[in-house]
């Protein structure tokens, strides 16, 4: 792949099938749903697409099976502009899945099944090189092999490339080497909690958390805090910053937090030397735009959709 691009992210691709039903089945029980449809997710896509979307130029490095799914996705990669040179497709596991049933109530119980995710790897990252080290922004999260994240961080990091890291679905026994290999260590307060052990309940627990996470090496900390906006920490000026975002009605969530990054992304790309906080303010209002319609990439904005101010 010979043409530069700005964001390329490392991470995982999954087809979310959904049924809405009343409420949730017993074991052995078989019930009526109202309504079933199949979407796209995975941490790393969406945050490639919103990316996209917002006219960052993209690269994706993701594994898919050899199947409906895979094929499907990589036309969805196509369809929204970003890159699918690394791409792959393995006959040896099925496309990533996440089952999920949601009631009437908004409850839901999901089933993922990782797949062909689990299967990318250094080989992988090897034949990405070029775009990992020429890109503006590496994004990496916890949906692929923790080892994959961190060798494409680094790889990133030794050729001066910024990284932003999303330690998301969060471990608690995250490696020392993540927090140093992150330009923007970017998590929610579900997260930040398992991965710090201190509740994070208020604006100042995320600062006091976002202080205990800068110590172990990461340049910045964005700890995002749903409605109450973020909290944006930096290694040259410790003080946490919160930044508040616009009141809106929430109609889904789901991949709200993707949004966020993929923004940041995006600003970091495009905006290098706009400050972190301001940055931070323009990905929490295209957060917001995305909790307003239902679906989770389906409910991404366009640059074309969004108020020129953001650009």
């Amino acid at each position: 792949m010979t043409e530069e691009v700005d964001v390329v992210v490392v991470g995982s691709c999954m087809t979310d099938l959904v049924s809405q039903a009343p409420r949730l089945p017993k074991a052995g029980e078989t019930i009526h749903g109202h309504r079933f449809f199949i979407g796209f997710g995975g941490k790393g896509a969406n945050q490639c697409i919103q990316a996209a979307r917002l006219g960052a130029k993209t690269a994706m490095v993701c594994k898919v099976g050899k199947d409906f799914f895979g094929d499907n996705y990589i036309q969805n990669f196509k369809d929204s502009g970003v890159s699918t040179a690394f791409v792959e497709q393995t006959g040896e596991a099925a496309t990533g899945a996440a089952s999920i049933i949601v009631n009437d109530a908004g409850e839901n119980a999901i089933v993922i099944v990782a797949g062909a995710n689990m299967l990318l790897g250094k080989e992988e990252l090897q034949r990405a090189q070029a775009a990992l080290e020429k890109a503006k922004v590496v994004v990496c999260q916890l949906e692929v092999s923790p080892d994959t994240s961190l060798k494409a961080l680094q790889m990133a990091q030794q050729n001066h490339v910024k990284t932003i890291f999303n330690p998301a679905p969060a471990i608690s026994d995250l490696h020392a080497d993540f927090y140093k290999a992150s330009d923007v260590f970017c998590c929610n307060e579900s997260e930040a909690e398992l991965l710090t052990g201190c509740p994070v309940a208020s604006v100042e627990d995320a600062g006091r958390v976002g202080l205990e996470l800068l110590k172990r090496g990461c340049a910045s900390v964005i700890i995002t805090l749903g409605p109450q906006g973020c909290v944006v920490l930096q290694s040259k000026d410790p003080a946490p910053k919160h930044v508040p975002t616009t009141k809106v009605t929430s109609v889904d969530t789901t991949g709200a937090g993707d949004s966020f990054i993929g923004a940041l992304a995006f600003y970091i790309a495009h905006y290098p030397t706009m400050p972190l906080e301001e940055m931070a303010r323009r990905a929490n209002l295209i957060a917001a735009v995305s909790v307003q319609t239902t679906g989770t990439q389906t409910s991404y904005p366009f640059k074309k959709d969004l108020p020129t101010e953001l650009f």
